[in-house]
This record gives C-alpha cells, sequence and structure tokens, in this order.
C-alpha cells in the first residue's frame, strides 16, 4: 500500500508540470498588458514599460516561467498585482467558500441520487423507474446557472424563503452559513445527482443479476439486507469513481454558480483576476485546483481497497 501512495504521489509531478505549462502559455498569449491595467488608460508608454519592468513582465518567457515554478516548489506562487496580497493567502481567502459550496452540493447531491438510483435498480422497468431516470436525464439536461436563476425567482424572489445571494461564513452560525448555501448548492448539485443516480442503477443492475443475490434470496435473507448490504457494497466501486470525479467538477464548476449568488470564493477570485490579468494568482488558483482533483482521484482509489479487499492496490 505505501509503495502505491508513493507512486501515485510522483504521478502527480509530470500532470502538474503539463498543466503549469499550458496555464503559464494560455495567460501570456492571451492580449492585454497587466501594467496598463494596474495604471489606467491615462498612463503614458513610458510608465507603462517602467511598471512592467518592476513587475518582471519583460524578461524572456521562459525566465518567467522557470522564476515561477522555482517559487512554487519552495511553496511562493508569488504576490497579486492588484489585492496587495500573495497569491497564498488569496487562495486561503477564497478557498473557504469554495469548499463549503462544493461539500454541501456533494451531500445533496449523493443524499438524492442513491436511493433513487437502488429504487429505480429494484424496480426496473416500473412507471417508477421510468419516472425516476426522465427526472435524471432532465437534471442533466439543464444548465446550472439556468437553475440557479430559476430558484433565485422563485424561491428567493417570489417565495422570500431563502437569500438569493451573498455568503455568510461559519462563525456566524451553522444555520446561517447554510441558508446561504442551499440555493447554489441545489443549483451546482443537480447535475451531478442526476450523473450518480444513473450509476447507481447501471450498476446495482448488473449486480442484482448475479448468481451470489440469487443464492441469497434463495436462503431467505431478508430482502433489505440483500439489496443494501450485498449488492449495493458490490456496486459500489463504479459509484465511488463518479462521486470523486464530481466533487472535483463541483470545484471547478462553482465558478459560474459563485458569480451568479456573489459568493466570494475560487470563482469570483479567478474572474476578477482573469479580467485584471493578475497573472499569478491566476497561475496558482489553477494549479492549486488541479492539486485538488488529481488528489482526490487519489483518495478514491485508496477507498477502494478498504471498501472491497479483491482490489489489490499494491499490484497495480
Amino acid at each position: 500500500m505505501f509503495a502505491y501512495i508513493i507512486k501515485r504521489i510522483l504521478s502527480l509531478i509530470p500532470v502538474l508540470f503539463v498543466v503549469s505549462v499550458v496555464i503559464f502559455s494560455i495567460i501570456h498569449i492571451t492580449p492585454g498588458d497587466p501594467a496598463a491595467i494596474i495604471l489606467g488608460q491615462e498612463a503614458t508608454q513610458e510608465q507603462i514599460e517602467s511598471l512592467s519592468e518592476q513587475l518582471g513582465l519583460n524578461e524572456p518567457i521562459i525566465e518567467q516561467y522557470t522564476n515561477w515554478v522555482m517559487g512554487a516548489l519552495t511553496g511562493d506562487l508569488g504576490t497579486s498585482y492588484f489585492m496587495r496580497e500573495t497569491v497564498e493567502e488569496a487562495i486561503i481567502n477564497h478557498l473557504g467558500p469554495t469548499l463549503s459550496l462544493a461539500i454541501f452540493a456533494e451531500i445533496f447531491a449523493l443524499i438524492i441520487a442513491i436511493p433513487i438510483g437502488i429504487i429505480a435498480a429494484y424496480r426496473r422497468g416500473s412507471w417508477l423507474d421510468q419516472s425516476l431516470m426522465g427526472i435524471s436525464l432532465l437534471g442533466m439536461a439543464v444548465p446550472s446557472f439556468i437553475l440557479g436563476l430559476l430558484l433565485m425567482l422563485f424561491v428567493g424572489v417570489q417565495l422570500q424563503w431563502l437569500p438569493i445571494g451573498g455568503y455568510a461564513p461559519l462563525s456566524d452560525g451553522l444555520f446561517t452559513h447554510l441558508k446561504f448555501l442551499i440555493l447554489p448548492a441545489i443549483s451546482l448539485g443537480a447535475i451531478q445527482a442526476a450523473l450518480v443516480a444513473r450509476m447507481t442503477r447501471a450498476s446495482m443492475l448488473e449486480v442484482l443479476n448475479s448468481n451470489y443475490i440469487k443464492t441469497a434470496r434463495a436462503k431467505g435473507v431478508v430482502e433489505r439486507r440483500v439489496i443494501l448490504k450485498h449488492a449495493f457494497r458490490n456496486a459500489f466501486l463504479p459509484i465511488l469513481t463518479v462521486i470523486g470525479q464530481s466533487f472535483g467538477t463541483l470545484i471547478v464548476g462553482a465558478v459560474v454558480t459563485e458569480t451568479i449568488f456573489n459568493i466570494p470564493g475560487i470563482g469570483q477570485l479567478i474572474i476578477n483576476s482573469v479580467e485584471r490579468r493578475d497573472y499569478p494568482v491566476i497561475q496558482g488558483v489553477v494549479l492549486i485546483v488541479t492539486f485538488i482533483y488529481v488528489f482526490i482521484n487519489l483518495i478514491v482509489d485508496l477507498l477502494y481497497g478498504v471498501i472491497d479487499p479483491r482490489v489489490r492496490l499494491d499490484k497495480k
């Protein structure tokens, strides 16, 4: 197990290297000069060139990339051009709302999706199965920002049950914190709920047709025990894969949702940074989000051996 963990951690290096090259290249070929944006339209060319020199933007691209990578390896992602703080501080200040939103959206998706998938598989071919899968298909078809706007209109504006925007930290109380996250979590987690529900149904159908399930039923095992302990446990591995991937997708997909609901998370940070051409922040955020996504996949792989001992991680 230890050798497998080390191997997977080392595999992060080429992934992060490729991501760093791609994002650095895309940012620096995008039109727009951070120095000109900082100084404004009335700045002279001499002032722009002087500020560019101070920021290191006049150095060769290779040298800029090398300096950034060497700094990142030592934990220094640079300093924001606009916020007067380091990139690490900016990410830490905005990461909390994004993680809260992603976790709440994931919990919402799992609470809804897994029971729906199990029931649909157990009632395969019935009107209930077709209705639930039709709803899940609709959930996958509606974009999160459209659903978010509809929830804001009906639940927030007309019914006035929940706030339509803003954010309250956990220090203000759990209830207040969750009250501001319910609508964005539903809009963000609906697509993931639909995906997990369909995967749960497909995985459960494959297991329910297995011989050991028929044997358990023939021995008189209680049906609920057959479904939850025998069938669902053995069907959970592919579901776990989707859950891990969906959580990473929720963090990335929170950009649009945070903008709509005015949540001061990573989404707003990167959008503001793109508008300002704040290169260090953009590079740092993309690198950290990539690391989180790959790290979640590593955790999922390690959970395989815990859930199903037949999975021998050391032999991979």
